[in-house]
């Protein structure tokens, strides 16, 4: 069944043909953008939808979560407020909680969290393991993970467990955990970074990965200056996540590169960490995406319209940047081509907003705007 979405005050479609209309219409058909123009030449359809003026716009792609999990971690979030500072340490308190939880609980965390970004505009969603850390417990979470979200990622390099040899678990992690894992997930990830991996423990699991066929990303530069974004770029990962703190160098390699980098504002704001240079990164070139970050420690958030205000409001990124980064440059951190714009043939993921204009996301910062979404053609709310 078709569905004209007419009168529309402002489409942002992110092809660079169509650009951002004024006075427009879409049909969905099949769970497909069919036709976009102007509302007046709109074609009839089975069904029709009255924006009546509001904006209408991708649906958000948020390209990094952790929602395998249980647990909470309030008590180690107020002790950050209170100037503690934030390590990768505290992955521990999850893996603990992770590990004692049922399938059926980490099942339920999974969909009230995607439930609750959908709400919320987001239409694609990726998320990873890494709170297992042992064979079975990555296999289940990925499992899980597949059950649910749009795009799944190993992350069994996420920390090395409390006790265990380093060495050891990444042989582990590059052997019979990442067997395990793969045929259920589409991406792995490891988490280069002080307290965590170094530059020759993340190479080998990214070589050990992609020698099975899986895509790359990188957790890199969150917490300094590191190998992270120079691995990432050398390898040809797909996308580099955090790039909290990068050197020029790091910035040059970006901008000549196809690796994404991917920014999690509402983390550093979590772990009251400098916010990431993204309007050098977009002025050198590079391809900057947003996203949640969403996980129980270090940004607990599904709120992809927070980080684009945070991107405009406090790291000077034009709202027609933070909207795309959070749209159309996640959809290519994970190697799509079908999400994140509205061009004729595209998944039809929208979200109306209530409001006239994506201006408003950071113009009226905190309220909430999602008016209606459509995820693959069907409303969902």
């Amino acid at each position: 069944m078709s569905t004209l979405i007419t009168d529309i005050g402002e489409l942002t479609t992110n092809d660079p043909e169509l650009g951002r209309l004024t006075d427009a219409a879409l049909v969905v058909d099949d769970g497909r953008v069919a036709w976009v123009g102007a509302a007046p030449d709109a074609p009839a359809a089975d069904e029709r939808f009255d924006a009546a003026g509001r904006a209408v716009l991708p649906g958000w792609v948020d390209s990094h979560t952790h929602l395998v999990f249980a647990g909470d971690r309030t008590a180690e979030f107020e002790a950050r407020m209170s100037g503690k500072p934030y390590t990768a340490g505290g992955i521990a308190t999850t893996v603990d909680a992770t590990r004692a939880a049922s399938d059926a609980e980490l099942a339920a965390t999974v969909r009230r969290h995607i439930a609750e970004a959908v709400s919320q505009g987001t239409t694609c969603i990726e998320t990873k393991t890494g709170y297992g850390l042992t064979t079975a417990d990555e296999l289940r979470s990925a499992r899980i993970a597949a059950r649910h979200a749009d795009e799944t990622t190993f992350l069994g390099a996420h920390l090395v467990p409390p006790g265990a040899d380093a060495d050891a678990y990444v042989a582990l992690v590059c052997g019979e955990m990442l067997d395990a894992v793969a045929p259920h997930v589409r991406w792995a990830d490891v988490f280069c970074e002080q307290g965590a991996f170094d530059a020759d423990q993340s190479r080998a699991v990214l070589e050990a990965a992609a020698a099975r066929g899986l895509g790359l990303r990188v957790h890199g530069n969150q917490l300094g200056e590191g190998p992270g974004v120079r691995l990432a770029v050398e390898l040809g990962a797909a996308s580099v996540d955090h790039c909290t703190y990068l050197s020029a160098a790091d910035v040059d390699a970006l901008a000549n590169s196809g690796t994404v980098a991917t920014l999690l504002p509402a983390c550093d704001l979590s772990t009251r960490q400098s916010l990431p240079p993204a309007r050098a990164l977009l002025d050198a070139g590079a391809t900057v995406a947003l996203a949640s970050n969403c996980n129980p420690g270090s940004s607990y958030t599904t709120s992809m319209a927070y980080c684009v205000t945070t991107a405009v409001l406090q790291m000077r990124m034009t709202i027609e940047e933070a909207v795309h980064a959070a749209t159309k440059a996640g959809a290519i951190a994970l190697n799509r081509n079908d999400i994140g714009h509205l061009a004729v043939g595209a998944r039809a993921d929208l979200h109306v907003l209530d409001a006239p204009s994506t201006t408003h996301l950071a113009y009226r910062p905190g309220v909430p705007l999602t008016h209606a979404v459509w995820r693959k053609g069907e409303r969902v709310r």
